[in-house]
């Protein structure tokens, strides 16, 4: 290669360099001024943050209220009263004056078995005494005139004995057709089939026509009482001894049926028993309630949640449940002190009902506690305390307006 094509393309480099740093260099120093003044404000809104302004946070007041002491179970809805209804005589059914899911009370007849052979037997056996009868009159004519006889000394002592056990037979005889006619009435009776308490029938079991038995197993119809009616739930058997002290061996004690999702109160009942035995495979102890079931919200089967209202805590501490947070070493709250700085101290929660959690411990009523924004807190930070916003205030503020410029 010759020194004159090596010189030319060193000078080619040469401008071609300066050619890049004449067009490029005031874009660099452009884009070095403008990451300095964005670095710039960024280190000022750091320096903001850190630099320990009040956080912003809602304030409530642990107060005192009469609060309800809760024992929660899972129950289940019985019926108080269940009868499978069954015929009592065999025949023919003939008639079905019922319809599923009616309402009844106790007498109200439900179906006819066919009468009339068990009408025939009663006729039967009023006949039967009618003979009876008639003999057991001629043998005590007979009695009198051989007594007139005996003390004449006309007959002999066993023909006065024979009449006088005659009368004996005959009125043993009436007694039993008397018997008898009782029997055959009661298997009339039972030819209607009444109801034998109030409660709500069921789906029937057997069709008019069928032939049915006092033996069959499956029934006529499943009458269940309705109202009242209990639920059946169980409780740790820590508890026992608090239910005993408040009295619960006795009932009287008000019990709350709600819904799976404990939002509705379906009912409210009293406590009726507390079994006599714990389970020990458990650990539990079973309770019955009494509702009265006004509005048939209770359906027998019905799994329900039962709160037993075991007390009533007279100025009870209070806070609202926001204000409770747990930490490592257990429930905790931030108080709010004079200065407008925060402690955080531990409580002791007793339960949470409603948004209200009873502080057993650690809070005095009138303190000043965070009820949000602590995620923002540390122990010793100032606080703002502002007010809440409604829910529909950041769906009502319209959108803000970005303004794009062209650069």
């Amino acid at each position: 290669m010759s020194k004159r094509l090596i010189l030319g393309i060193v000078g080619a480099v040469v401008v071609l360099i300066g050619w890049w740093s004449c067009h490029h260099r005031p874009a660099a120093a452009g884009s070095g001024q403008s990451g300095s003044t964005v670095g710039a404000r960024g280190g000022g809104r750091r320096g903001s943050a850190g630099g320990g302004g009040p956080v912003p946070v809602v304030a409530g007041k642990v107060e005192q209220k009469d609060m309800p002491i809760y024992l929660d179970g899972l129950g289940t809805v019985q019926a108080f009263n269940t009868v499978t209804v069954h015929t009592r005589v065999d025949g023919q059914l003939q008639q079905v004056l019922f319809s599923e899911g009616q309402d009844v009370k106790t007498g109200d007849l439900l179906a006819i078995v066919d009468p009339r052979p068990y009408q025939a037997a009663l006729d039967q056996a009023i006949a039967k005494k009618s003979q009876d009868e008639a003999q057991l009159a001629n043998a005590k004519v007979t009695l009198a005139r051989n007594t007139d006889l005996m003390n004449k000394k006309v007959i002999a002592q066993s023909d006065f004995d024979t009449s006088k056990y005659s009368v004996d037979q005959f009125q043993s005889a009436v007694q039993a057709d008397q018997a008898a006619i009782e029997s055959a009435r009661t298997n009339l009776d039972y030819t209607q089939i009444k109801s034998p308490i109030d409660g709500r029938t069921g789906v029937r079991l057997v069709d008019v026509g069928n032939i049915v038995h006092a033996s069959d197993q499956t029934g006529m119809v499943v009458i269940t009482q309705m109202h009242p009616i209990s639920v059946v739930f169980t409780l740790p058997e820590q508890n026992l001894s608090e239910i005993l002290g408040e009295g619960g061996a006795h009932g009287g004690l008000k019990v709350l049926a709600l819904d799976r999702g404990n939002t509705n109160t379906l009912d409210e009942g009293t406590l009726a028993v507390v079994d006599n035995e714990i389970d020990p495979t458990t650990g539990t102890v079973k309770l019955k309630a009494t509702f009265s079931n006004d509005q048939l919200k209770l359906w027998p089967g019905k799994f329900v949640n039962a709160r037993l209202i075991l007390t009533t805590r007279k100025d009870a501490t209070v806070i609202p449940a926001s204000v409770v947070q747990r930490g490592p070493q257990g429930t905790y709250a931030y108080v709010i002190k004079p200065d407008k700085t925060v402690e955080m101290r531990p409580i002791k929660v007793g339960q949470t009902e409603a948004n209200l959690a009873l502080v057993d411990d650690g809070l005095h009523p009138g303190e000043q506690v965070v009820v949000d924004g602590q995620y923002k807190l540390q122990p010793g930070a100032h606080v703002e305390l502002t007010t809440p916003q409604p829910a529909h205030a950041t769906q009502a503020r319209p959108p803000t307006q970005r303004k794009w410029t062209k650069s």
